[in-house]
């Protein structure tokens, strides 16, 4: 549970950064900070300009879409630890910390917000702002804590007794290539889908999506804070060769995700309305586009949890191959097919139904790969 809260305050930088752009800036900065937000995930300050024109930044959405994105990436370094240290605050048993951390640096997110934007009106740049400030807050606090002798199981060596482990690091970055990838991918294929709806929708499109991306993160974090939270429970037992336990952890996880499916759809679908109006209640014409593009898009989490899952538990076993695979056929290859191919039959229904019709395909992947090594691994009884 703490890691399911955890990536549910880690998803309100953003959700809290849309909410106060789109009420007092309006859905044109709204549409222009969710057209750069992914790529914010793949490139640097001096490419951004040329970037933004190409993805179809007019005139009105330009100058937003960099300043937004240049004070964004300034934390990016601070953003890289926050997300490290909630690992290792899970490594260390103690995982309440790095569920306090979250809390505290969302929490003050949604204040300086307020503050910034709500009071200040300084619009995208505010919000960019608070979120730079408060993601080096989640970066620092922890370097701080672990640094200092604590009670964990884990700190942070002085330099003169930290030894490079080049073997070790190699492998680390072997085994979590599937995860490097799926974020690297998640952000192209964002890209792709705005490149689409700028084609058929417009800004109010880019709009829409970015909101129901936002909504999303909640259902979502749900299913990655699990995932998160079970991984070092599967590793240690099959580390352990604890072959009854890893089998109860799958067993029991195989329930999880189905109750938790059934449950984010019909969450869904019932706050669709109130979650979209708490967006775009000001505009009647995006209104619409929202709450009927998030119901049919909603679709999408009786399925993600399952794939989701299914690339962490590979990783937890240390099969990093199996997990890229997962991952490099579910957020590549069968998104880049469907976002291009459905638009081109359905028009802009089909970018709408496109991430559901791509999990459907990784589901078929995931459960071949599931059931191909249930013996190998032993989660399954022979």
């Amino acid at each position: 549970m703490p890691s399911v809260i955890t990536m549910i305050f880690t998803s309100i930088y953003n959700i809290v950064d849309g909410f106060f752009i789109s009420i007092f800036a309006g859905k044109t900065a709204f549409a222009a900070v969710n057209l750069i937000m992914p790529l914010l995930m793949l490139i640097g300050q001096i490419f951004l300009p040329a970037i933004a024109r190409r993805m179809g930044a007019d005139d009105a959405m330009y100058d937003t879409c960099i300043i937004y994105a240049r004070i964004n990436l300034c934390s990016t370094p601070f953003f890289t630890l926050q997300v490290a240290f909630q690992s290792f605050c899970n490594a260390a048993e103690k995982p309440r910390l790095g569920l306090v951390l979250t809390v505290f640096t969302g929490v003050a997110n949604m204040i300086l917000d307020g503050l910034f934007v709500g009071v200040f009106s300084w619009g995208a740049p505010g919000a960019a702002l608070a979120t730079t400030i408060c993601e080096c807050l989640g970066g620092i606090l922890p370097l701080i804590y672990f640094a200092r002798r604590n009670t964990s199981l884990l700190r942070l060596l002085p330099p003169g007794r930290v030894r490079f482990h080049l073997k070790l690091l190699l492998e680390a970055c072997g085994n979590g290539s599937s995860e490097f990838l799926t974020m690297m991918s998640r952000s192209m294929i964002n890209i792709l889908y705005n490149w689409q709806l700028m084609r058929f929708i417009g800004r109010d499109g880019v709009a829409a999506f970015g909101a129901i991306l936002y909504l999303g993160f909640i259902f979502s974090a749900v299913f990655m804070g699990y995932s998160l939270g079970s991984s070092a429970i599967v590793s240690y037992n099959y580390g352990a060769q604890n072959h009854p336990e890893l089998r109860n952890i799958f067993r029991k996880s195989m329930a999880v995700l189905a109750g938790a499916s059934l449950s984010m759809f019909g969450l869904a679908q019932i706050l669709a309305y109130p979650m979209c109006r708490f967006y775009a209640g000001y505009d009647p014409g995006l209104f619409r586009l929202m709450i009927h593009a998030f119901r049919v898009y909603a679709f999408v989490y009786l399925l993600t949890g399952w794939n989701g899952f299914g690339s962490a538990f590979f990783t937890a076993l240390g099969n990093g191959r199996v997990s890229a695979i997962i991952s490099f056929l579910r957020t590549l290859v069968f998104q880049i097919a469907a976002v291009l191919l459905l638009p081109a039959l359905l028009g802009a229904e089909g970018i709408w139904n496109a991430n559901t019709a791509a999990e459907v395909l990784s589901l078929t992947v995931t459960a071949f790969f599931l059931v191909r090594y249930r013996h190998v691994y032993h989660y399954v009884q022979k």
